[in-house]
């Protein structure tokens, strides 16, 4: 049984949180908000006051936070987790955050003593749920080897992307490739409605020809041909708009550093802030379909 501090237990973090109790381990849990915390004690954890006490006396340290600046201050600094874990303990970030933030707390990691990784997931809420997450891992090879076990039970597929930050470099391209593919499938719909053709016959289709990809046959934008898909539950995050957003723009912000050309990743921004800044940012990102078809206002 390992012990593991688990800061940040939102939408993704408390799920990912639970499956480490249901296998055994001890959880000790901190989270700004009292919800989250009394969640994750009604699951079993033990809530810590503070993110110095979720550091302490612990084998492994997780986190799941918003953005780069959250993990720097929750990991740097007096009161953060590398001034206060124990020797040895493992650090484990699964946030999706900038590259260059990731590599900078991982070199202070490693120069206090630390084996760390930057283990971003794809898979969304539902992938926490079910243990279902492929985490996108980035650094050492030590420390990818002792983090695997942790991450394999949270998750179902792992793969090691490189040094320190590469996990966090391979979701930033994902996330772009997901949101370039999610509105062309969209443009497709949209396109087939005015032309005649029904939802069903074109999924059937595409589906099965060389137009498929994931964002069709398993996370399809209108409503009917994929039960599962948001679009059959009023487009309902899995996975929200807004979040997409915040990924194109670190998509677009590494391009830049990187002299990178990525015109459908910039375009693919461009239409996601529309969404967000019409006031749809809650929808899943798959209702960009809506805005295409001119349901929104």
């Amino acid at each position: 049984m390992t012990k593991i501090g688990f800061i940040g237990l939102g939408n993704m973090g408390l799920p990912m949180a639970k499956n480490l109790l249901k296998a055994g381990h001890q959880v000790k849990g901190f989270d700004l908000a009292e919800a989250s915390r009394e969640a994750a004690r009604a699951a079993g954890a033990e809530i810590a006051q503070s993110i110095a006490e979720a550091a302490r006396g612990v084998d492994v340290v997780v986190t799941m936070l918003p953005a780069g600046k959250h993990v720097r201050g929750v990991y740097l600094g007096g009161d953060g987790v590398i001034a206060n874990a124990d020797p040895g303990t493992l650090l484990i970030d699964s946030s999706t955050i900038d590259v260059e933030s990731a590599r900078d707390v991982a070199k202070a990691a490693t120069e206090a003593g630390f084996d760390m990784v930057d283990a971003p997931v794809s898979g969304g809420v539902g992938g926490a749920e079910a243990g279902t997450l492929t985490f996108m891992a980035g650094g050492p090879d030590q420390a990818f080897q002792r983090a695997a076990p942790i991450l394999d039970i949270m998750g179902g597929k792992i793969i090691h992307a490189g040094g320190p930050g590469n996990g966090e470099a391979a979701k930033i391209c994902n996330n772009m490739l997901l949101a370039i593919s999610m509105i062309g499938v969209s443009e497709a719909f949209v396109l087939a409605r005015k032309l005649g053709v029904d939802d069903q016959v074109l999924f059937d289709i595409s589906s099965t020809s060389s137009g498929r990809c994931w964002s069709l046959d398993t996370y399809c934008p209108v409503p009917g041909p994929v039960p599962a898909s948001p679009a059959n539950r009023g487009y309902q995050p899995g996975f929200a708009a807004d979040m997409m957003l915040k990924d194109l723009r670190l998509a677009k912000d590494a391009a830049k550093s990187t002299g990178a050309d990525t015109p459908l990743g910039l375009k693919s921004e461009d239409l996601y802030a529309k969404l967000s800044s019409d006031g749809h940012g809650g929808l899943d990102f798959s209702g960009i379909f809506k805005m295409l078809n001119g349901e929104l206002r």
